[in-house]
Order: C-alpha cells, then sequence, then structure tokens
C-alpha cells in the first residue's frame, strides 16, 4: 500500500480493473478546495491509456512487479523460452505477451522480462538492436543515402524499409518500438 503522495513514474498500481502503469502524475493545489492527484495511467497487458483523478493522500494498492533482464533462449512451439542469467531458471512467454517485440528477437538477446506473482506481464527490448539484413534488392550505382527507400527482410523475418544503398547481409541498427532503420553497423 502506498499513498497518492508517493507516486512516481513507472510505478505498477494495482486497481479495481487491473494492473496499471504510472506514465505521468502531477500533484494539484487548487486555491479553493482539496488537493489532488492528476495521473495518465497504461495498463500493462492491453496498453490503454487512461487519465485517472486521485484525492491526494488516500491510499491506492501497488503491485509487486519483478523486473529482471533475461536472455531469449529458444522458441518452444508457439511460446517464447526466457532465461534468467544469474539463477538459470527457464520461464515460457506467451506470443500474446511478447508481442511485437518477436520481430526483433534473436537466440541470446536479453530482454526486460516483467513478472506479477511469477506470471510474465511484458517484455521490453532495448530501444535499437543490430541485426543483418537477410534479403533486399540490389541497390544501383550512385545511390545516396539522401534517396528513398526499399522494403529489406531482417535475420528475424521481419521487414523494415532501408535506404537504397543497403545491401544484402549488411548489419543495420533497428528502432525496436517503431521499426525503423536507425543506420549501418561498422563491422
Amino acid at each position: 500500500m502506498a499513498t497518492t503522495n508517493d507516486l512516481k513514474n513507472g510505478m505498477v498500481l494495482n486497481l479495481d480493473n487491473g494492473l496499471w502503469t504510472v506514465v505521468e502524475f502531477q500533484h494539484v493545489k487548487p486555491g479553493k478546495g482539496p488537493a489532488f492527484v492528476r495521473t495518465k495511467l497504461k495498463h500493462v497487458l492491453s496498453g490503454k491509456v487512461v487519465d485517472k483523478t486521485f484525492n491526494a493522500g488516500i491510499k491506492i494498492e501497488t503491485a509487486n512487479v519483478d523486473k529482471r533482464t533475461m536472455q531469449f533462449s529458444y522458441k518452444d512451439g508457439e511460446q517464447f523460452i526466457f532465461m534468467d542469467m544469474d539463477t538459470y531458471d527457464q520461464i515460457p512467454v506467451s506470443p500474446e505477451v511478447v508481442g511485437d517485440a518477436a520481430k526483433y528477437l534473436l537466440e541470446g538477446f536479453d530482454a526486460l522480462v516483467a513478472q506479477h506473482e511469477g506470471a510474465p506481464l511484458y517484455i521490453e527490448l532495448p530501444a535499437a538492436v543490430e541485426l543483418v539484413i537477410s534479403e533486399t534488392e540490389p541497390g544501383l550505382q550512385g545511390d545516396r543515402s539522401t534517396g528513398g527507400t526499399k522494403p529489406a527482410t531482417l535475420e528475424t523475418g521481419a521487414e523494415i524499409q532501408v535506404p537504397l544503398f543497403v545491401t544484402t547481409g549488411e548489419k543495420v541498427k533497428v528502432d525496436t518500438r517503431d521499426g525503423s532503420y536507425l543506420g549501418r553497423v561498422n563491422k
């Protein structure tokens, strides 16, 4: 249990309709009337964002969310298997929990796995990952970085847009949040 005065960004609250992460909060003390706390909350499972106002000083239930860096080991049927590198425990994570992160996961990649009471809630990848282009159309002589883009398939099977000069077999940096090309990786 905590009070609304203890709120911090990233804190997970256990409200009557599920687990919510605090995205933003603001303590407001109006000239008239009691103080209150205005928050923006994001549902942990669905990603839905809502605005909620609490009276200042009321008790709210916090959820104990364990966030650990784990290594993606392999895919067993539909399940993604992650290994805790401290205890060597392996936990299965469903495709629904992994979500879009599956497009950028390779065996041996580290990811932040958040769990509540032993159940995986979500996976957080680093902001950018380095992957090899497995297939793309060849670039033409004279193509420059200021030109257009073309589709390219990554070694994970995900498709992104890359500049015309990028060729098959090159290692590129990809933003895991929106799948955008960030640049080539020098070997």
